[in-house]
C-alpha cells in the first residue's frame, strides 16, 4: 500500500469520540495515527491498519 505521512486514512471501526478518520503521522512497522476529531494519537501495528482501511485521502 502506498500511505504517505499526511495522509488521512478511513478506517472500517469509528473511534469512540465518533470519527472514522485518521491522519497518519508516523510510518514504520508500527503507524502513529492521530483522530481527526479530537486529537487522540495512537500507535498500531501495519497489518492492522492496512487490513481495517476503507479510503485513504491523499495530502494535498
Amino acid at each position: 500500500m502506498d500511505i504517505q505521512v499526511g495522509d488521512i486514512l478511513t478506517l472500517k471501526k469509528q473511534h469512540p469520540c465518533g470519527s472514522k478518520q485518521w491522519e497518519v503521522l508516523r510510518i514504520g512497522a508500527d503507524f502513529r495515527l492521530k483522530c481527526t476529531g479530537c486529537g487522540h494519537q495512537i500507535m498500531i501495528a501495519r497489518k492492522l491498519v492496512e487490513k481495517n482501511i476503507r479510503e485513504i485521502a491523499k495530502k494535498a
